[in-house]
This record gives structure tokens, sequence and C-alpha cells, in this order.
């Protein structure tokens, strides 16, 4: 910008740079629509690889809140119908960001659900399964994951987790962490294995999956952000304990204060919960 202290024209030499400066704007300009464009699409890409609803089911509710990157993740979730009047549970997340990772969640999440139904009561046998499938097609990417194996009639979930972060047990007499077996992510060993679980929920409580974008979001030491997710769990109101999205709510706001849970970010977070009847 120049000032004149009279009226005057700018020279050659200004009406050079002002060309200079239009042009590098429209082209920075062009450039920011565009990568605003190309997030939108993965974005929805990204949503529709996803669940459409949740499913009903008897004895158990369910909600899922997931916030996305820039760059779109690979951060997953699942909840199907299973024979037996059962329910799986799942959640996940491939390495990498953009189109490739979005793409090898969608491939993983439906080798999942197609386990889940030929073998779903065995959460082990599920995430070998997925490993193998891993191993062979993409030897380049791993994974972590979470699956279990939920009857609502006698509120008992069985599960198995492949490098996943532990899920959290919420109800009126206790908040505390599933103790699952540690073991490496999907792909990393040249086979994988690993123990299930058992755990029996309380009437009225609430089972929390989450991936580790929830907690390496707040940019704390892995020890502080896990305590920092303990406190947002056992701090839920008990007037909102009954609605399941309620406390994945109260625990995403938590955890991710000021609005870091909408901030940009390039760790995706989904939070998969389960309210027991």
């Amino acid at each position: 910008m120049w000032l004149y202290d009279e009226p005057a024209e700018p020279v050659e030499r200004q009406r050079h740079l002002i060309g200079l400066y239009a042009r590098y704007a429209t082209e920075h300009l062009a450039r920011l629509v565009e990568m605003e464009r190309t997030r939108a699409c993965m974005t929805t890409i990204s949503e529709e690889l996803l669940p459409s609803r949740l499913p009903r089911v008897t004895g158990v509710q369910l909600a899922a809140r997931r916030r996305t990157g820039p760059r779109g993740g690979g951060d997953w979730y699942d909840a199907l119908p299973l024979p037996d009047a059962a329910l799986g549970l799942a959640v996940g997340s491939v390495t990498g960001s953009g189109p490739s990772a979005i793409a090898a969640m969608g491939r993983l999440r439906a080798s999942l659900r197609a386990y889940a139904v030929m073998e779903g009561e065995d959460p082990v046998a599920v995430l070998s399964d997925l490993e193998l499938l891993l191993r062979l097609t993409e030897p380049a990417r791993s994974a972590t994951a979470l699956f279990a194996y939920c009857e609502p009639a006698l509120r008992k979930i069985t599960l198995a987790g492949a490098g996943h972060s532990p899920p959290l047990v919420i109800g009126e007499r206790r908040t505390e962490f599933v103790e699952t077996s540690l073991s490496a992510p999907l792909g990393m060993l040249a086979c994988w294995e690993a123990p299930s679980v058992e755990v029996t929920a309380a009437p009225g409580e609430t089972v929390l999956l989450y991936t580790d974008g929830l907690l390496h979001r707040t940019g704390d030491p892995m020890d502080r952000a896990f305590a920092r997710l303990h406190a947002a769990a056992a701090s839920v109101p008990r007037a909102v304990r009954t609605d399941p999205g309620a406390v994945a709510d109260h625990v995403l706001r938590s955890v991710l204060p000021d609005g870091l849970d909408a901030a940009d970010s390039e760790e995706d977070v989904v939070l998969l919960a389960a309210r027991f009847e």
C-alpha cells in the first residue's frame, strides 16, 4: 500500500508489484478453496464408510461421537447385531491419514463385520483373522483395534484388543479401566495373539470405547491423558448417566475443553458408548 499527500497515479513499477500481489493472492486463495473442497470430500467419504445409524438392540443403548482431522484419518467404529441376540462393538485406528487411510479403514471395518458374524463370540479369533488379512494384503500398514462381543441379556462383555487403549466402565459405584492384556497392533508381528477378557456390567453402567486420538489431542503425556480421561468419566453428572450420548459428550468436552474437540488436528477422535439396562 502506498500513501500520497496529493492526488497521484502509481508508477509503472508499482503497477507491476500490484499485479504480482493480485496474482499470488488469487493463486493462494484458489489453493485454499481447493483444500477445503478436498477436506469436505474426504470427510463425506469417511462418514459414508461408517454406520449411518446405530442398531437398536434390546437391553443396551448406543451412542457414537467422531471428530475428524483436516486431512481425514483412519479412526472408525462399528456396532452390529449378531446371532443369538448378541451385539458386536468395535473401534479401531489405521495408521496414516488422507484418502489411503480412509480407504484402508473402510476395508478393515467391512472385513471385521464379516469375521464378527462368523465367529464373533471369540473376539481373539476375529482380530486374528483381521491381522492375517492386513498382513497379507497391506503389509506396509498397521492398525489398532478392539472388538467386544456383548450379551445384553446377561450384561456380559467378552473383548480383545490389539494395541488399543482399554475401555472404561462408568457407573454409580465405579469408574475404572478394563484391564486388557498388552498386545501389539495388527500388522506388527508375524503372528498376533492375545487373550480375551470378560467384564460384567451392572445395570445402568456405560462401557466407553474410544480411540487414542482422544488422548493424543490433549497434548499431555499418556499417563496424564489417561488420568484426565478417568477424571472426566468419574465427573459425569448423575442426571445424564442414563443417556450414553450425553455421557460421551461430557467426556469429550471435559477431556478436550476450550474447543480442542473441534480444533483442526492430525488426530481423529472416536467414542462409542454402550449403556446396559
